[in-house]
């Protein structure tokens, strides 16, 4: 695709925004590109994906505002929309996704890093939501996801003020898990995706859900969702031969091996 690069490493799908002249901005194309990435990710082989920022300046520095300057009301509602569609797919897309932020994630970028399922950054990475300066709201769920990822005092504070967060204290705060240099922040989030990948994609998968869907409803209804779930990973093979492993080593370590998963 014209602005994301898309590699396969092992089971572990890498995105790359690239659009490095604009800071990896976010524009109608941008968009585009990343919703067809997604169509192409081959659920049958890849168990995780990490997404990043092509330099080592910006993971994406928010959306375009060129292209956002002129918009009318119903066409800023449908911009609004079209992000928000996207980086919904993104949240409960079947596999987890990392946020390896290296550098700007400001409007759009912090935006797109929250949909992720995890987020880890570079020491010079820098967060914000800094629409309230252009005269507008985030627009791609950034007053709800923040507030749901730290807290709401907080995140009323960083958009209202237009705040910039370092990575130190996104760190603080929960946005993001962990921090890294530069060098590091790509290899580190290669391991963690490749430790994901390693686990039983069935149940993996299922935890994911049960984690996005529960934090929705109460605890009950949570507790009924996290039960279905947990039910539908038995008689798969991933189930039969992860217990059966385990029972082995119980019995005699010698018998351990390694267990290759077979999402099914």
């Amino acid at each position: 695709m014209g602005f994301v690069n898309y590699e396969v490493e092992g089971a572990v799908g890498i995105l790359t925004i690239e659009r490095p002249r604009a800071l990896n901005a976010l524009n109608s194309e941008v968009l585009d590109d990343l919703n067809a990435v997604l169509d192409q990710v081959d659920l049958e082989t890849v168990r995780c994906l990490i997404l990043t920022g092509s330099g080592d300046k910006s993971f994406v520095a928010g959306a375009d505002i060129g292209e956002m300057s002129t918009l009318t009301k119903a066409e800023g509602e449908a911009f609004g929309k079209k992000g928000n569609d996207i980086f919904l797919r993104i949240e409960k897309f079947p596999i987890p996704v990392i946020a390896a932020v290296n550098g700007f994630a400001l409007g759009g970028g912090n935006e797109i890093a929250m949909s992720c399922d995890i987020r880890i950054c570079s020491e010079n990475a820098i967060f914000g939501q800094p629409e309230v300066g252009l005269g507008i709201t985030p627009g791609f769920g950034g007053t709800q996801r923040l507030a749901r990822l730290v807290s709401p005092g907080m995140a009323k504070q960083i958009i209202f003020s237009n705040s910039n967060i370092k990575a130190a204290e996104a760190y603080r705060i929960g946005l993001v898990n962990a921090v890294y240099p530069q060098e590091e922040l790509l290899p580190a989030a290669k391991k963690l995706a490749a430790r994901i990948a390693a686990q039983a994609p069935i149940a993996v998968r299922a935890c994911k859900e049960a984690i996005n869907e529960g934090l929705q409803v109460d605890i009950e209804k949570g507790v009924e969702i996290e039960e279905k779930l947990f039910g539908s990973c038995f008689e798969s093979y991933d189930q039969r031969e992860g217990m059966a492993n385990f029972l082995r080593k119980k019995d005699d370590p010698n018998k351990v091996k390694v267990v290759a998963f077979q999402n099914k």
